[in-house]
């Protein structure tokens, strides 16, 4: 059955279609939580938020993109939404491939490949500089760099033109260059990474259409 498929049957009453439709795309649904929050217990509650909230507006799905569009999207927003929330970065943990988190017998689903034991100080510190990004940039790197979706595809899944998620995706590069240009030169000094207070003149939007927004207006947001 293809997701739509599986979707349509859950709609119906098929009490085992959207499990079916979960763990299809759980692993990449999870990294994306997990990219974007930068920490195990949030992002599983943020994806279990996402698919409580997925599980409920199936009904509405009205077609307009692909399944997993649609659940990544679901997703991204449960995680901005988590952001705007809490207001302030959680401190990243090392990655150690653990599938849980923390609680025995709570799954999170998917897999995060744990780093060799030599280059752990390295992803630590590769991930507090992806913390560091304002999360418009964070989500479209996440998505684009990390994810390797293609920016139209990202572009549907955040509800933006693709001029933006390509800006965002340069600004947020540009940003990480400059963090973490001590790799790059081999240098054993790391610069302070700092939280994230005021990236961005205007607080994070949601993932949403943007249908009713001028150029102008999309122009100032990447300024």
């Amino acid at each position: 059955m293809s997701d739509l498929d599986l979707l349509r049957a859950h709609v119906a009453g098929d009490r085992d279609a959207f499990a079916e439709l979960f763990h299809r795309h759980r692993d990449r649904l999870w990294a994306v939580a997990l990219r974007t929050l930068g920490d195990r217990e949030e992002a599983a509650d943020a994806l279990q938020d996402a698919l409580l909230s997925a599980h409920r507006a199936a009904a509405r799905f009205r077609g307009d993109s692909a399944v997993t569009t649609w659940l990544h999207r679901i997703v991204v927003n449960a995680c901005l939404d988590r952001i705007r929330r809490r207001q302030t970065h959680a401190t990243v943990p090392l990655p150690d491939g653990v599938h849980t988190d923390g609680q025995p017998g709570r799954h999170t689903g998917g897999v995060e490949p744990a780093a060799p034991a030599r280059d752990h100080d390295t992803a630590l510190v590769v991930r507090q500089a992806l913390a560091a990004l304002p999360v418009e940039q964070r989500a479209a790197l996440v998505l684009v760099d990390v994810q390797g979706y293609p920016v139209a595809e990202v572009a549907r899944m955040l509800g933006v033109a693709e001029g933006t998620v390509k800006s965002r995706c340069a600004r947020g590069r540009a940003r990480l260059a400059v963090l973490l240009g001590h790799l790059r030169t081999g240098s054993d000094e790391v610069p302070d990474v700092p939280r994230v207070t005021g990236g961005n003149p205007r607080p994070p939007e949601g993932v949403g259409s943007t249908s009713g927004r001028s150029r102008r207006d999309a122009s100032q947001e990447e300024t």
